[in-house]
């Protein structure tokens, strides 16, 4: 077991690391009070294909591996400070970007994935629906076929992305027979099309520049060339860029974790009580060498999930199961060093505050930590 990285691997953190450092925290503060999606911001992005970094070269991106994804995600999150842009990249990527890449047809490779890797285009992925939340089999939204189109109706609802997106990957019924596996189908749809709305940003308590909302379909005629995939594919591709996703998101929180521990640290050692740092207390040095443990927990347990799903293994159970703990991880990291910054935290975005603030969505988004329980039991046969 090698615990070492290659040369292209680090240079790949480096680069990545210095340009968010360099170009994307100025402002975040005034981003982030007025929940403000900066798009210039993400055609920078495109400057390195950040957008695009596990797709394919010849499809217009950086070609990594997942692990390698990983790292280079890990460092996005340290570099830049703003938690929304790094949460919608890696919605766009790989909810978006990683289902066109594995099941799409090579026209709607070349079409799509060249503008979404180079920050032309922005992507959202439409499966919850306003009824059901966390419960992804009770589709409502259906697509009914007709000659050689089908006609889209419905309503999906918590589309990161979505009120900024230019394409939309949704999902619908398209067979009410067979159910969520085999008679579900994903769509490729753009956002000009007749019949589609989406909706403003909801407002929201965290990962604010993040713009989210909802998308209504009103008897939207769909070519069968907007089908991803084939009919009845939606479940495999949906639970497939899930076990990407469930992955590959954690290591954001990696990255603001070891930024904001690094910057405490620096701060409990300046801080003063009496005529001594408070770092120097058994209160504050214990529970950041306790948040330092679950910070390196959390990273093996999220490499290792990426080592696995590169090795063209079934990786649901370390999805799930990195997907759970770095998230609960991030919320008791976050409410730990909220509680050491104490009143300086409780101050309107302070970094500790945004970082709370952010912390909180971490355990829903992308499944729950009750749903990732629930597929590690099965999983495990219970």
């Amino acid at each position: 077991m090698n615990f070492s990285f290659s040369p292209y691997q680090e240079d790949i953190k480096n680069e990545v690391l210095d340009f968010a450092k360099k170009h994307l925290n100025e402002d975040i503060v005034t981003r982030d009070k007025n929940q403000f999606f900066d798009r210039s911001l993400w055609s920078k992005l495109g400057e390195i294909k950040l957008p695009g970094l596990c797709i394919p070269e010849e499809f217009g991106g950086r070609g990594l591996d997942p692990l390698t994804t990983v790292l280079a995600l890990e460092a996005f999150g340290e570099g830049c400070e703003d938690g929304g842009l790094c949460f919608a990249v890696s919605a766009h990527m790989l909810a978006c970007c990683v289902p066109i890449w594995l099941y799409g047809s090579n026209d709607q490779k070349q079409a799509f994935l060249p503008k979404l890797c180079d920050g032309t285009w922005i992507a959202g992925n439409a499966m919850t629906e306003p009824h059901s939340g966390s419960d992804t089999y009770d589709v409502r939204t259906t697509a009914v076929a007709c000659k050689d189109n089908y006609i889209l109706k419905g309503h999906k609802s918590y589309i990161s992305n979505g009120p900024v997106a230019d394409v939309i990957l949704t999902y619908a019924l398209t067979d009410k027979e067979k159910g969520f596996f085999g008679g579900i189908s994903a769509f490729l749809l753009s956002k000009e099309m007749p019949g589609l709305t989406l909706t403003d940003s909801v407002d929201k308590m965290g990962v604010r520049t993040c713009q989210m909302g909802e998308a209504r379909f009103k008897d939207l005629e769909l070519s069968t060339n907007s089908v991803l995939g084939k009919a009845g594919a939606g479940a495999m591709i949906f639970n497939k860029s899930m076990e990407w996703e469930r992955t590959c998101l954690g290591a954001i929180h990696l990255g603001a974790m070891s930024r904001v521990l690094e910057n405490t640290i620096a701060f409990v050692k300046e801080r003063k009580s009496g005529d001594k740092s408070i770092g120097s207390y058994q209160a504050i040095s214990h529970q950041l060498a306790d948040l330092k443990v679950g910070l390196e927990a959390s990273r093996l347990m999220t490499y290792q999930a990426a080592w696995k799903l590169g090795s063209s293994k079934m990786s649901t159970m370390e999805a799930s199961a990195s997907k759970l703990f770095v998230s609960e991880f991030f919320k008791k990291f976050a409410t730990s060093i909220f509680q050491i910054y104490a009143g300086k935290a409780f101050r309107e975005n302070h970094e500790a505050e945004r970082l709370l603030r952010d912390a909180m969505a971490s355990t829903i988004y992308s499944g729950t930590s009750e749903v990732q329980r629930s597929v590690i039991a099965k999983m495990m046969r219970v």
